[in-house]
């Protein structure tokens, strides 16, 4: 089995570098710009099942991708980005402001905190395992499976999947391919977009 992730166009919060989480943020012009570029490379590819975020961000790339196929798209809020409770709206440096005691260097590594409010990153390795489970179960060992999704729930994947701690910031709009042979998940592609086609 095959799962094409893809992380979601951007937003206006995105451009401003501002924590979405659970906020419902939808793709800015360019966001659907993104995802349309992404539909074109993704034009001639087989997909079985499509499961979206239900956050509007990741359905609205989802529908541009699929573009055409007459398929459903099953929205799973477990696919959902990491809930960032009171930092939700802020900057890195708004957030630094408020708890001096964060780490500067690590504005990313949502492993090491957990917002006031917020979520657990095994928690939200926890849903993201779930949703695989449930796509698992039902595509065909020798299936595709369209993933759109968000960073967090991307992270939380390489470390289920994989039980990597792999440094990576995944791109907006960008596509990350796992691949399941008998039973052990690998990582066929990491972060690609439809300019680094190759």
């Amino acid at each position: 089995m095959e799962l094409i992730c893809v992380r979601h166009g951007r937003t206006a919060w995105n451009a401003d570098n501002r924590f979405q989480g659970h906020s419902d943020i939808p793709l800015d012009d360019e966001g659907r710009a993104q995802a349309t570029a992404l539909a074109a490379l993704l034009r001639d590819q087989r997909i079985d099942e499509a499961v979206s975020s239900d956050l509007s961000r990741a359905a609205e790339t989802a529908r541009i991708v699929l573009g055409p196929r007459e398929m459903p798209l099953r929205l799973d809020p477990d696919w959902r980005e990491m809930r960032f409770g009171d930092w939700e709206g802020l900057t890195w440096a708004q957030i630094r402001a408020a708890n001096p005691q964060l780490d500067a260097a690590n504005a990313t590594t949502v492993k090491r905190y957990t917002p006031g409010g917020g979520e657990r990153f095994d928690e939200l390795a926890e849903r993201v395992r779930r949703g695989v489970d449930r796509i698992a179960a039902e595509v065909p060992d020798d299936g595709v499976a369209l993933v759109a999704t968000h960073a967090g729930p991307l992270h939380a994947l390489l470390s289920v999947l994989l039980g990597d701690e792999l440094k990576v910031r995944f791109l907006t709009a960008s596509v990350t391919r796992f691949r399941r042979t008998n039973g052990v998940w690998t990582l066929a592609r990491l972060n690609q977009t439809a300019h680094d086609a190759s």
